[in-house]
């Protein structure tokens, strides 16, 4: 069975906060492939944003999403980058997409300031969750009945999960893998990627 992931972009999106997590769950789907010709990919990964057009990431990437909020298709895991997320926060459009999304999908994740959407959104109510580093104290204040990790690189709440920064979001995927598929892939995928393979948080 394949699993959709959606990765959410925006313009000032952090380029590694979506790159890492796509080129973990797209090679991963190549590792199963090249193990077992005949079977499916375990993943399909692609990119949804607001409009149509090019998403303009953080240090001026500019990137072509696949679909948009109306007509991306199903998604098992929907995946929640940071950046500067002040212009999404404030987007009640993207905000309920998000609430909407979560609702069908198996695991809603973030990397870094993507956990203030999935805040904002209503999704980490009674969760534990982490941030990048340097957001932690923001997201204490904002959102104060949240328990705030800052002591792992990610934290599993079933079906939410949060990571810190960047990396961090590498290794929330690669755990990703071993939880949706398997955590032998979930190792090869690491050496493939020539990334550590780190299987607690």
């Amino acid at each position: 069975m394949t699993l959709n992931v959606g990765i959410y972009l925006f313009n000032h999106v952090e380029v590694l906060d979506f790159a890492g997590p796509f080129e973990v769950f797209t090679t991963a789907s190549r590792v199963a492939q090249r193990r077992e010709l005949a079977a499916p990919p375990p993943f399909h990964t692609f990119s949804v944003a607001h409009h149509a057009g090019p998403v303009r990431a953080r240090a001026g990437l500019a990137v072509l999403p696949d679909y948009t909020l109306e007509d991306a298709p199903a998604i098992d895991l929907l995946l929640i980058p940071g950046g500067v997320v002040d212009a999404e926060l404030a987007d009640v459009a993207v905000l309920d997409w998000i609430a909407e999304r979560a609702k069908a999908a198996r695991i809603t994740a973030s990397v870094c300031t993507g956990a203030f959407l999935l805040a904002k959104a209503g999704l980490l109510a009674g969760h534990t969750a982490t941030t990048h580093w340097e957001d932690i104290a923001d997201l204490r204040a904002q959102f104060p009945t949240l328990t705030v990790r800052d002591d792992v690189r990610w934290v599993d709440e079933g079906s939410v999960v949060s990571s810190a920064g960047i990396a961090a979001g590498i290794d929330m995927s690669l755990h990703l893998v071993a939880r949706l598929a398997s955590p032998a892939l979930a190792e090869a995928t690491a050496r493939q990627m020539d990334v550590p393979y780190r299987p607690h948080p």
